[in-house]
């Protein structure tokens, strides 16, 4: 005798937090955010010392490789990192094409199509068929062109030539360089550099998961970048320094800011360049750009420094019992200003940097050869026939057709 059994079913699990917020998805050795320390790490070494101490293809070989360079595989890395910049013949052909049609658009949107190209024009394969001497390769070639590209589709919106990467510049320097084309001061290559390198990795931030789930399912190495670039071109992700120094500007002098603060929260918008996801403290990215613009010097930093601290003054007072803090688009964008980049060029400044964190991430990830693949709780109607069409007739089936199904 069969019966059924009465059992309840099993309830169904809890649903994640808006935005995953504290969800652990894997684990990860490149680095970690501490958000009630404020501070973070690449490796373990502190993210902030290594700016401070270190230049960018240090820490780039670091989060890649595995380790700090000794000085020959510094001499080397940078070696492979100058023969890596330059476009192919095909990305640059296309490169005034691309700057022409997108010449009121965002920058990274022309980043995101030249990487493609490239991607095409190299015949980048997935990773799931490289091993990973290739992968790195492949994840170097992307991180060397990135500023390459930005830079000559900014001189090209602009009606100039683009100017080709020096051998015999790092990373930051050629950045202004590239932009300018002028030999750019030690202060300024300094400040770029503490920047770019506080900036590379930063947790399971929206860019770098969208990398890391597009690596997940075995694609190259440029369609994981190309991703992760598009969720960082967001204005509540990578989009936020321009915003937060337009928010300088509106404010203007130090004594508006508690008025321009006190407007902002009641109508419910957000405070550009003030609090973060993670961190419960300052911003320790922030601390160390602060100190950066105030090395600089100018009215600007002087400006920033006071509004800031009125502007967490009322914020204390708005929102008790929330910690917000300047965070480091605030700052990013005062420093950058300071450096002579265009404000255009802010988030793509953002992006030499970040791109290194990226594909560390990639390569990760390509070693773990499991697809991302998250579920959903359905919250619509419930299971339902569908309706006939108005003035349908109903379907039938011939025999020969019914004889073939039934076979």
């Amino acid at each position: 005798m069969t019966t059924t059994s009465s059992a309840p079913l099993a309830p169904p699990p809890p649903l994640a937090p808006p935005g995953l917020r504290g969800v652990v998805v894997t684990e990860t050795a490149l680095g970690d955010v501490l958000g009630d320390e404020g501070a973070y790490h690449y490796r373990g070494y502190s993210g902030v010392e290594l700016a401070r101490t270190r230049d960018v293809e240090e820490a780039w070989f670091l989060l890649h490789r595995g380790h700090l360079p000794a000085p020959a595989e510094r001499a080397a890395f940078g070696a492979e990192v100058a023969a890596a910049r330059d476009l192919g013949p095909a990305v640059r052909a296309a490169l005034p094409g691309i700057a022409a049609a997108g010449a009121g658009a965002a920058p990274l949107t022309g980043l995101r199509t030249a990487l493609s190209l490239l991607a095409v024009e190299e015949q980048l394969r997935p990773v799931l068929d490289l091993d990973p001497a290739q992968r790195a390769a492949d994840a170097l070639r992307l991180c060397a062109v990135t500023p390459t590209v930005l830079a000559a589709l900014h001189r090209l919106r602009a009606g100039l030539e683009p100017v080709a990467p020096r051998p015999d510049l790092g990373t930051a320097a050629n950045w202004l360089w590239m932009l300018s084309g002028a030999d750019p001061e030690a202060r300024h290559v300094a400040a770029v550099q503490r920047y770019l390198v506080a900036t590379l990795d930063h947790g399971f931030n929206a860019s770098t998961f969208t990398a890391r789930v597009v690596a997940s399912t075995g694609a190259d190495v440029a369609a994981a970048v190309v991703a992760a670039l598009g969720a960082f071109s967001g204005p509540l992700h990578g989009g936020a320094p321009d915003r937060a120094l337009a928010a300088l500007d509106e404010i203007g002098s130090p004594d508006r800011a508690g008025a321009w603060v006190r407007a902002r929260v009641a109508a419910g918008e957000k405070v550009m360049g003030f609090g973060h996801a993670v961190y419960r403290t300052a911003d320790p990215r922030a601390v160390l750009l602060r100190e950066t613009a105030q090395e600089l010097g100018g009215d600007l930093a002087d400006v920033a420094t006071e509004v800031e601290q009125r502007v967490v003054d009322v914020l204390a007072q708005l929102k008790p019992g929330r910690a917000l803090h300047a965070n480091v688009e605030f700052y990013a964008g005062v420093v950058l200003e300071l450096c002579g980049v265009e404000r255009v060029l802010f988030t793509p400044t953002f992006a030499v940097s970040r791109v290194v964190g990226w594909s560390a991430h990639v390569l990760e990830q390509a070693g773990e050869g499991k697809v991302v693949r998250p579920a959903a709780r359905y919250a619509g109607p419930a299971p339902r026939p569908v309706p006939a069409a108005p003035g349908a007739k109903p379907a039938s089936v011939r025999p020969s057709q019914a004889s073939a199904v039934g076979s």
